[in-house]
């Protein structure tokens, strides 16, 4: 008779290979649920390992997906696509609470608060207000279009276009823009 470990042992986590599946065959929740018969509510918790799917279930997601079980099940780990394309309507963006200011979200979430780039785009008289960061963390600010103005730490400095202005951001800083047309600008946010 063979010990059994002392460990708890856990059911396979299919959450991540499923989300990665899905997407790279461009599939929606909508459509694997209705592909699947599984409700789209099911399948995002499994996709966010808030749920274990029953052998059944994985059956018929597996099936849907057109993979063998065991890829599913981890036996195997989805090939990434060599070159994954956001469209632009996906791409998340946020705005201020006065529409003078949009952020585009360009960079993975999976590295948000380590590492972010966005798009941004300030109206004339606008101005990006932000709070302190991690201490250590840095913003690089690469203006496009127009002419931005960077205020951090008492000092005050006009970024025109094509140039960079890189920053401490530890303490309360704003971007604004004095100019009279839009200015647009890669802002690369790194934090400690």
């Amino acid at each position: 008779m063979s010990a059994i470990p002392s460990e708890k042992l856990e059911p396979p986590r299919v959450g991540a290979t499923l989300q990665a599946l899905r997407q790279a065959q461009g599939l929606s929740l909508d459509e694997l649920s209705r592909r699947a018969g599984v409700s789209k509510s099911m399948l995002s918790q499994i996709e966010r390992n808030q749920a274990n799917p029953t052998v059944a279930v994985v059956w018929r997601l597996a099936n849907a997906l057109r993979v063998e079980l065991s890829e599913l099940l981890g036996g195997e780990r989805p090939a990434a696509p060599p070159i994954e394309v956001v469209a632009a309507h996906s791409t998340p963006g946020l705005s201020s609470p006065d529409g003078q200011c949009r952020l585009r979200i360009l960079g993975p979430i999976e590295l948000a608060g380590q590492f972010e780039w966005y798009e941004l785009t300030v109206q004339p008289g606008g101005a990006l207000e932000s709070a302190a960061h991690e201490p250590g963390s840095r913003e690089h600010l690469s203006v496009l279009v127009g002419e931005l103005e960077v205020t951090v730490a008492g000092g005050k400095q006009q970024v025109k276009t094509g140039e960079t202005a890189r920053y401490a951001v530890d303490g309360a800083h704003a971007i604004r823009n004095p100019g009279k047309k839009p200015a647009t600008a890669l802002l690369v946010v790194l934090h400690a």
